[in-house]
């Protein structure tokens, strides 16, 4: 990969804070910021080592498991930021809805929320039962200090409705849209009781000390433009502009979105996560050049021969262009059995790749 020349007056203009920190605020970075959706996960051994002994729920619960998981992944990767190690779920536990993780079927909530009455019942008081995130934050924020970002998340509204609402996994998202569609009282309801709890659990994770809130939207993409923007836009708004009243960027990110970007964009949010289904340009023009932009590498290249992942990652960054606010990332998670050395090699790809002098 040749790299290209970093401006010297722009890399003698930065200033304190991390690179991905000022990556998010489009500031000037002397090299490209990176890191990975689902780092620390099962294709990497340190984890699959403390997986023979606790469940992933434990982990999460367990601040110094998911500290410890946080901080090997981020120290054996080299890359510029640490996302705390938990659940989109896990807030559904104190609105008083049971999940558990089923082997080959995901996460199952065991009474799904079909019917007003059933959303009426959810609590909205009970968000502080999710200190032990705060508490896991808080050891990795000590352990890095300024030496990488620290990331804090929750799922979306929508993408945490509809995980409640069809009791797992979905392929259409039936019982989701029939509550949009035939009750749309009792779906406000829910989406305004998701954000009070998300907000509040956000407000935990910041004073604890994370830099950077990202918001899944995991599900977002079985959403065409209409019913987002009549269903679920207002309600990310809302939890978008509440964690940045915090003091903290915010990344929205979602699958799928290629229709929805321009309309992901005027939630507000800081960055706009990409998926691999867009050229990095095309898709930075949809969402507008005010905001920065993390992404896109498709995670199953991770399985492709070095020379060709050297391209591709080499293609995303020049569609990049050098311009202030993009954050490397794939356009999802890391999956299972993908070869460590390869994202340790993106890491090195991407910090070996000197940026152009940054604009607009």
């Amino acid at each position: 990969m040749e790299p290209t020349n970093q401006d010297s007056s722009a890399a003698g203009t930065l200033l304190d804070g991390s690179r991905f920190i000022r990556a998010c605020l489009r500031r000037p970075v002397d090299r490209t910021p990176v890191w990975f959706l689902r780092q620390a996960g099962r294709y990497m051994q340190e984890y699959r080592d403390i997986r023979k002994h606790h469940s992933l729920i434990e982990i999460c619960k367990e601040s110094d498991l998911a500290a410890e998981v946080t901080i090997t992944a981020a120290e054996k990767l080299g890359v510029d930021a640490a996302i705390i190690f938990a659940d989109l779920l896990l807030p559904l536990e104190p609105m008083g809805l049971d999940f558990e993780f089923q082997a080959g079927e995901g996460p199952v909530v065991h009474h799904p929320v079909r019917t007003a009455e059933d959303v009426r019942a959810l609590r909205t008081d009970r968000a502080g039962d999710l200190a032990y995130v705060a508490r896991a934050i808080q050891k990795v924020a000590a352990h890095f200090r300024d030496r990488l970002g620290v990331i804090g998340f929750c799922g979306a509204p929508y993408t945490l409705a509809s995980y409640m609402i069809e009791g797992g996994g979905s392929r259409n998202y039936v019982h989701t849209k029939q509550m949009m569609y035939g009750d749309p009282s009792a779906w406000r309801t829910l989406l305004d009781k998701l954000v009070k709890v998300l907000e509040e659990y956000c407000r935990l994770q910041v004073e604890a000390g994370a830099d950077v809130i990202q918001i899944f939207d995991s599900w977002i993409g079985s959403l065409g433009p209409v019913d987002y923007r009549e269903y679920a836009f207002e309600a990310s708004q809302r939890l978008v502009r509440a964690v940045q009243q915090m003091g903290v960027p915010v990344i929205y990110f979602g699958v799928e979105t290629a229709g929805l970007l321009p309309q992901m964009a005027a939630t507000g949010a800081d960055i706009i996560g990409l998926d691999w289904r867009q050229p990095l340009d095309d898709a930075w023009r949809a969402v507008g050049h005010g905001h920065a932009v993390q992404g896109n590498l498709d995670p199953i290249t991770l399985f492709a021969p070095l020379e060709i992942l050297e391209q591709r990652v080499e293609q995303i960054l020049r569609a990049a262009g050098g311009r202030l606010g993009h954050i490397f990332n794939l356009g999802h998670g890391i999956v299972p059995g993908t070869p460590v050395e390869n994202v340790q090699a993106v890491v090195r790809m991407v910090h070996g790749f000197r940026l152009e002098a940054p604009h607009g």
